[in-house]
């Protein structure tokens, strides 16, 4: 008689598997910010379609040259280069000169990614790696702003944009302060509409902090996106931003200009919630939050500087780690 052989496979966790890809993923945050690169060329013409490209294309080409150099199969294909350059080329300024976005996505990706063993691994976003190394290196060009909806917008470009690389870029289109800027030095407040529709000047991905909501409200409807973080960072910039208001008027911006104003739409949903950086427990995850929006407004407010979301979510990023520690459920059957 014939014997029948069974074979017991023993493996470790996890044992029920998501049908989620990598790429699939990847595939939603694009949808979800292509009506912001939308607006944002629309506003600033082909100066921010420029900048968009080249960060994407240096983020794709550093991943797979380190590959190649590595001796790794190439991971371009799971898309999180180009999400990283997306996200990296929605926090500069449209007349940003091309050499020194190409050289901060190759920062983003070999500093900020792969040196620390590629996608899963990085304890930083890879993007506002990028981003912080070049306010570090060209503190003017990162805060030398082009006018938006300026009539040439589609027919040239700014003299800053194709300006030999390591070279001082002209800027022949520069603009007033940013809301924040002119905030903070001059006490000039900018309407709240124009905040919320992206009528005003700043980096690309400032553009339209409605469409930025809407794109997170839909990574949050498919489960891509956990909501405690964005939800902490409002809450935090609302009540605390709104204290002061209330304690004095004059002196401080209301809550709504905070929370519309700057890049805090865009780092709330797309930066500080990436799964990689950000803490894994679910109150873990609102204390991160809480912790990111009370960095942006002490920065904006006490700080010489107008703007402090990149600096908070990666002063957040730094503490994650020890926050899930913290903070972590109760093991199953202990009292």
């Amino acid at each position: 008689m014939k014997r029948l052989s069974k074979t017991l496979n023993i493996q470790s966790s996890p044992h029920l598997h998501s049908q989620a890809r990598v790429d699939k993923m990847m595939l939603h945050v694009v949808l979800a910010l292509l009506p912001t690169v939308g607006f944002a060329i629309y506003a600033f013409g082909w100066a921010a379609l420029f900048v968009l490209v080249s960060a994407i294309l240096s983020c794709l080409l550093t991943e797979h040259l380190l590959c190649q150099f590595s001796k790794q199969t190439t991971t371009v294909s799971d898309g999180s280069a180009v999400v990283t350059g997306l996200i990296y080329g929605l926090t500069l300024p449209p007349g940003l000169a091309l050499w020194m976005v190409v050289l901060g996505g190759m920062i983003a990706i070999g500093l900020g990614k792969f040196i620390f063993g590629g996608l899963g691994c990085n304890p930083f976003n890879p993007a506002l790696v990028g981003r912080a190394f070049l306010q570090a290196t060209f503190p003017l060009a990162m805060t030398s702003w082009i006018t938006a909806f300026h009539a040439d917008r589609f027919t040239t470009l700014p003299a800053s944009t194709l300006a030999f690389p390591f070279t001082t870029p002209n800027y022949d289109q520069l603009s007033g302060a940013t809301p924040l800027a002119a905030y903070k030095f001059d006490h000039v407040a900018t309407d709240t509409m124009d905040l919320a529709f992206g009528l005003t000047t700043g980096s690309v991905g400032e553009s339209c902090a409605v469409l930025i909501l809407l794109g997170g409200i839909y990574l949050i409807w498919r489960k891509m996106m956990n909501w405690r973080i964005p939800a902490g960072i409002f809450l935090a910039v609302l009540l605390l931003s709104g204290l002061f208001h209330w304690l004095d008027p004059v002196r401080y911006p209301s809550p709504i200009f905070m929370l519309f104003s700057g890049g805090l739409m865009l780092g709330a949903m797309f930066m500080a919630t990436d799964m990689v950086s950000a803490p894994i427990t679910a109150w873990g995850c609102f204390v991160y939050g809480l912790f990111i929006g009370i960095l942006v407004v002490v920065i904006r407010l006490w700080a010489g500087m107008p703007e402090g979301v990149m600096y908070a979510i990666l002063l957040g990023n730094a503490v994650a780690p020890y926050i899930d520690r913290l903070i972590q459920p109760r093991a199953y059957g202990k009292p």
